[in-house]
């Protein structure tokens, strides 16, 4: 296969599997298992110096090209194929503007939303109710955005929309309301309701089901706050 995706079943991965589908490229995949440390482990932070999935290797580069952080794989992506994302100036940047959006700011305040809200065993009210609230700020920014146009960037679907989706789609999970959002749900259905948006979110298992399980929910929260653990400086 022409690229190799080092992921695991989490937002930021399957921001890369959804447009991998998306653009019909080829690729072999390789769950990095979290819960073992194997992205702590060299030959891993060799493709990825943050220790983080999800990764990936152009083996169409001679010797092998590898991108780490899910934005910049993105951006690698649609410019290797020249779509999901404008060629023109100013197109381009409306692009690279949502999805800094979401890199900055959805991805990290659900981040920690889920970490007080779901992980974390002792609970702190003051920073849920933060982190929650300034998760539903930033889906009221792209609730009003949407209201303009289709998509995030204008009437093309791009990069922008995967990396939001893939995060908003998690709302209930991070414990964030959308309820009063009527363009951000419409937008999310669209999205849904697309083959490689389906597919992609399948790579390299689908954690849909398990989020809507009390038990599993219970395994999810326990073994992320293992990975938490590992994350901690010596």
């Amino acid at each position: 296969m022409a690229l190799t995706l080092y992921t695991a079943a989490t937002p930021n991965g399957y921001k890369v599997s959804v447009a991998l589908e998306e653009l019909g490229l080829p690729y072999d995949v390789r769950k990095i298992d979290m819960i073992g440390g194997e992205q702590k482990q060299p030959w891993f932070l060799d493709i990825c110096p943050n220790g983080r999935i999800p990764a990936i290797v152009d083996h169409d580069v001679a010797g092998g090209f590898a991108v780490f952080e899910s934005g910049a794989i993105l951006m690698y992506l649609a410019e290797k194929t020249g779509r999901l994302m404008p060629a023109d100036v100013t197109g381009r940047s409306r692009v690279v503007q949502w999805l800094m959006f979401q890199m900055g700011g959805v991805g990290p305040m659900m981040g920690q939303a889920n970490v007080f809200f779901r992980y974390f065993p002792e609970k702190i009210p003051a920073a849920i109710a933060r982190y929650q609230g300034e998760g539903r700020r930033l889906f009221t920014v792209l609730d009003g955005q949407l209201a303009k146009t289709e998509y995030l960037a204008g009437d093309d679907y791009s990069i922008a929309d995967i990396a939001n989706w893939c995060w908003t789609r998690i709302a209930a999970w991070s414990g964030i309301e959308t309820d009063g959002l009527p363009h951000l749900a419409r937008w999310s259905a669209a999205i849904s309701a697309r083959p490689a948006a389906i597919k992609g979110i399948t790579v390299p298992e689908d954690s849909s089901a398990r989020l809507n399980d009390a038990d599993a929910a219970k395994t999810i929260a326990a073994n992320a706050r293992s990975i938490l653990e590992m994350g901690k400086p010596a």
